[in-house]
């Protein structure tokens, strides 16, 4: 198994505007940071979700979605590489949100999830709390065994 994050986030700013510009400018650093890596094994790209359609109708909220070969590798790229710096400097350019904006959840090796998949797994989150099927790294679940 493998674990999958679905993250949301609202600019204060379109992407192109000038108080937006650290926030445009760290994009390819921090994707790349990722996808060098270890555990990193897939991530949404821009190109995918304009395929894809964007999942939600406010053009103000950004995605992200990835698949990680485990919770650590994952949390290790969040909260112990330059991406935490990132993270830090995350109001200058998003706005609180009350709700939950991340979840995680784990998918069989191979499983490219969807971007309906991540919307359906955080409104599970914001509705029923964290379970094993949507959860967070404070309530985390292990995969359920191979039957």
């Amino acid at each position: 198994m493998q674990i999958a994050q679905f993250n949301i986030a609202r600019l204060l700013a379109p992407v192109d505007h000038p108080a937006s510009a650290g926030f445009a400018r760290s994009l390819d650093r921090i994707n790349r940071l990722a996808e060098g890596s270890p555990g990193f094994a897939w991530r949404l790209r821009t190109e995918d979700d304009e395929a894809a359609g964007r999942p939600y109708p406010d053009r103000s909220i950004v995605v992200t979605m990835s698949v990680w070969e485990s919770r650590q590798a994952f949390f290790d790229f969040t909260y112990r590489s330059e991406h935490l710096d990132f993270l830090r400097r995350r109001r200058e350019w998003f706005a609180h949100m009350e709700a939950p904006t991340g979840v995680m959840w784990w998918i069989p090796e191979g499983h490219i999830p969807t971007l309906a998949e991540g919307r359906a797994r955080l409104e599970l989150l914001r509705t029923q709390g964290p379970t094993a099927e949507a959860f967070t790294f404070r309530d985390s679940f292990e995969p359920e065994p191979a039957r």
